[in-house]
């Protein structure tokens, strides 16, 4: 089922609540698991047990697959925004002038969706592990949500031209060339930049930060970015409405 106009337009704060539920998954106490316990700790703990690592080596794999998750999201999400503009990517409603295939819109139509998911698994290592559980199902289901939404919106206003670029660029996984020709478009990196500084940002943090294995300072930087960013993109320019 499609999301609602409302979900769309409150996308950033469903998205941030359930940061918040994930960080703190209240649910855990009744489940007998341990609070404090973060998936960044249980997972490596797991593989030792298991005998396929050791623990040293499974928290430098666990951090690094981190990292290397907090790199690609960020890729997506300022290569995506630098082609579609900050303005209609943060805008509370949807925008279907004209089929957008620049970019890594010539691989996959969902992008920043893609980026934002594969971001969060790097978040997702500083929770609870039945919080980073919900956090990541919920982010599914609700992105998913949106993109429906989103493509019923874009068929409606275009026809049969989104209708021919849907059939051929993917839905989720970004396909290994482009399945489209390239649409007149100039990137605004820098705008776009500073547009996705959050993920940017806490990107340079773990990059920086993780080998400390601090979980605590590390949502301390999850924090601050998202702050800075939300500041950032309320004085970018907006959307029009007219489109």
């Amino acid at each position: 089922m499609k999301a609602t106009h409302f979900e769309f337009r409150f996308r950033i704060v469903i998205g941030f609540l359930l940061y918040v539920l994930g960080f703190w998954a209240p649910w855990a106490r009744y489940l007998g698991s341990g609070r404090a316990s973060i998936t960044w700790l249980e997972l490596p703990g797991a593989l030792a047990s298991a005998h396929w690592l050791s623990l040293n080596s499974a928290t430098i794999l666990i951090t690094v697959i981190a990292l290397l998750c907090a790199i690609k999201g960020a890729i997506f999400r300022v290569w995506g925004t630098a082609y579609l503009g900050t303005a209609i990517v943060h805008d509370t409603s949807m925008h279907g002038t004209g089929v957008v295939a620049a970019g890594p819109y010539r691989y996959v139509r969902n992008p920043l969706y893609m980026g934002t998911f594969i971001f969060s698994l790097a978040i997702s290592i500083l929770m609870p592990p039945t919080g980073a559980i919900f956090f990541l199902a919920a982010q599914a289901i609700f992105y998913y949500r949106l993109i429906l939404a989103e493509e019923a919106h874009l068929a409606a206003q275009q026809g049969e031209a989104y209708l021919a670029y849907k059939q051929k660029v993917p839905r989720f996984w970004r396909s290994l060339r482009a399945r489209v020709p390239a649409s007149p478009a100039r990137p605004q990196w820098l705008t776009s930049l500073l547009a996705e500084s959050y993920y940017a940002g806490y990107t340079a943090c773990f990059a920086i930060l993780a080998w400390r294995y601090n979980a605590f300072l590390l949502i301390k930087c999850v924090i601050i970015c998202f702050g800075t960013s939300l500041v950032t993109r309320a004085i970018l320019p907006q959307a029009s409405k007219h489109d």
